[in-house]
């Protein structure tokens, strides 16, 4: 049977109103079928749809599951914030500093940065280290670069999937424009501006085409375990996502004394009421 549920649409990651990504969390998600969670995650059309639910470990505040318009993924960054966001508000706890969130990749951290805004403890990488000359040789096909403009490349998978690859310039990332070969990949890419801001896009191949999400949480965090680890980037920094679409993502990165990355953004509600579900 339908029934009223509140719903949120958070702005994450934008600087500014309306310029990063955004994430539909419905707070009151118990009680759907998988089905139905999936269904409606397909209708939103975003890049992820969110269900917040009462936790089922112990010190977790919620349980969220996180869908795109095709599929659960185990965790994902931007719908950590936006998620965390809602909860918060729903709860009239927006002030509080710290939140523990239950998902299916594990319990994941956020605090208040310095700066006050939501931070998640990025994740542990599922798979790390170079990729296969097969895997980036479809990279290189995908992007259309030559070899010789990968300075490195790396798996940065914390749950999504994400093959990521550095390029020679920030530039040079900003004028991609993949092609879609067969099969399916996470697919980011990172170069460095002069003064050396990372730049990134996040490319999600499917057969027959591709989308590009504006600003990817659980990239950046990736990005940054691989990229502070091997030396090229230095914590605290900031990163840009969404350029070439018209956003303003700004990604803000620390890691603390025992070596944690947080991944921290701002979050707004942009739209607040109910949904039929």
């Amino acid at each position: 049977m339908t029934g009223t549920r509140r719903f949120a649409q958070i702005d994450v990651f934008g600087d500014g109103p309306d310029y990063g990504n955004p994430v539909a969390v419905v707070i009151d998600g118990a009680g759907l079928q998988d089905s139905e969670l999936q269904r409606f995650a397909n209708w939103t059309n975003l890049s992820e749809t969110t269900f917040l639910m009462a936790p089922t470990q112990p010190g977790a505040d919620y349980r969220v599951r996180i869908f795109t318009p095709s599929r659960e993924l185990p965790f994902a960054g931007h719908p950590t914030l936006g998620s965390a966001h809602a909860w918060l508000e729903a709860n009239g706890a927006g002030n509080r500093e710290s939140v523990v969130q239950e998902c299916a990749a594990g319990l994941v951290s956020l605090r208040r940065d310095a700066g006050g805004r939501l931070a998640f403890a990025g994740p542990p990488l599922v798979q790390s280290g170079p990729l296969d000359d097969a895997v980036l040789a479809e990279i290189v096909s995908t992007l259309g670069v030559s070899r010789d403009e990968i300075v490195d490349h790396a798996w940065t998978d914390n749950g999504p999937g994400w093959a990521t690859v550095l390029l020679n310039s920030a530039e040079r990332v900003l004028a991609l424009t993949p092609t879609a070969p067969g099969g399916t990949r996470e697919l980011g890419v990172v170069g460095l501006h002069p003064d050396g801001t990372p730049e990134l896009r996040a490319f999600v191949i499917e057969d027959g085409g591709y989308w590009e999400d504006p600003v990817t949480g659980s990239l950046n965090a990736g990005v940054a375990e691989w990229l502070l680890q091997s030396g090229r980037l230095t914590a605290p920094y900031v990163a840009r996502q969404g350029t070439a679409l018209g956003r303003s993502g700004r990604i803000h990165v620390d890691r603390d004394g025992e070596g944690t990355v947080w991944v921290g953004g701002q979050t707004r509600t942009v739209v607040s009421g109910t949904v039929a579900l």
